[in-house]
């Protein structure tokens, strides 16, 4: 689906974003992908993350970051990757960023806490004030095995149980959400119903307690892309996103108030368009040196075909669902 003759692609002829296209109207949140290395291989990884990825944020990089965060004013930092936790520096960032008095959240797979290393990270994160949020796209331990790997249902729920024991999920300051995303070419049901079967199952099954549940949707992109094409169900998933476009999400799409910078400090719209290779453009500088915060904050925002993934039925961001129901519901 590429673009037309009047330059808009499909997407923003869908979304009726007029001549001008997709705009942002601010940047509140700093998203940052630290690096692509992995612990897990998970068959829906966007940025087919691996043990084998060497792509790692440095310090450099890492200290512009804090500069940059400090001129936006942003709510907070959104820590990303492959798994944060495999960045040797990030608890240098974490701190850095802290002593900036800027929020941190981080988002982990879980079973990173348990690696050789991690150990003190889970006390690191509740001293800094660390917002987390942790993998955990079923509360059946075959559907969570199935997507991310053998063993990783029981290895996560050992995770969340020390971080309960710090107070994670329990109290208000010490937030704990879980990620639910579909196993296969599916929209996730609503976020609010799935929480409270998710509620009910974590602690009758293991005694463990979250904050929120956040539902995204599967893009068609890296390893879940791939899978849909050994399947021939490609074209299938992506009639689905079309068909279920829902208008009303549009004005709480992520990449319309944040920025995502690279591992490498290439500025992007979101961190799908980090997978695409896709940076800022429309004569906006991508580079991290040449930051300019009132062009960015009124950028157009580059889209494409996995958009619809975010406009979907009930919406799909970094933060969970966008609006309550899908239209005429």
């Amino acid at each position: 689906m590429g673009a037309g003759t009047d330059g808009l692609n499909a997407f923003e002829k869908v979304a009726g974003c007029g001549t001008h296209g997709l705009r942002s109207v601010g940047v509140e949140v700093v998203q940052v992908n630290v690096g692509l290395r992995c612990n897990q291989r998970c068959s829906h990884c966007h940025v087919e993350a691996s043990p084998e990825r060497t792509e790692t944020m440095d310090w450099p990089t890492m200290e512009q970051v804090v500069t940059v965060a400090r001129q936006t004013g942003c709510k907070f930092v959104d820590i990303t990757g492959g798994a944060p936790e495999m960045n040797p520096n990030l608890a240098r960032f974490i701190a850095e960023l802290h002593a900036a008095g800027i929020a941190v959240q981080v988002r982990t797979n879980f079973t990173a806490l348990l690696e050789s290393g991690n150990e003190d990270l889970p006390l690191f994160f509740r001293q800094n004030e660390v917002r987390l949020v942790g993998s955990m796209p079923c509360y059946l331990e075959e559907n969570v095995d199935a997507q991310r790997g053998a063993g990783t249902h029981g290895r996560s729920i050992e995770a969340i149980r020390r971080l309960n024991a710090l107070g994670y999920g329990h109290r208000p300051d010490l937030v704990l959400n879980l990620v639910y995303n579909p196993v296969g070419p599916q929209l996730p049901p609503r976020q609010d119903q799935l929480e409270s079967d998710y509620r009910r199952e974590l602690s009758r099954r293991h005694g463990v307690v979250f904050t929120h549940l956040l539902t995204i949707t599967n893009m068609p992109l890296g390893r879940f892309r791939t899978h849909l094409r050994s399947v021939n169900m490609e074209r299938e998933y992506m009639d689905l996103l079309v068909r279920s476009f829902n208008k009303e999400t549009l004005d709480g799409l992520m990449c319309r108030r944040q920025i995502s910078i690279g591992w490498d400090g290439t500025l992007y719209d979101c961190d799908f368009n980090v997978a695409l290779g896709m940076p800022v453009d429309h004569g906006v500088s991508c580079n991290l040196s040449d930051f300019d915060l009132s062009a960015l904050a009124h950028r157009q925002i580059v889209t494409g075909d996995h958009c619809f993934g975010c406009t979907a039925g009930c919406g799909s961001s970094c933060g969970g669902a966008l609006v309550e129901s899908v239209l005429g519901v």
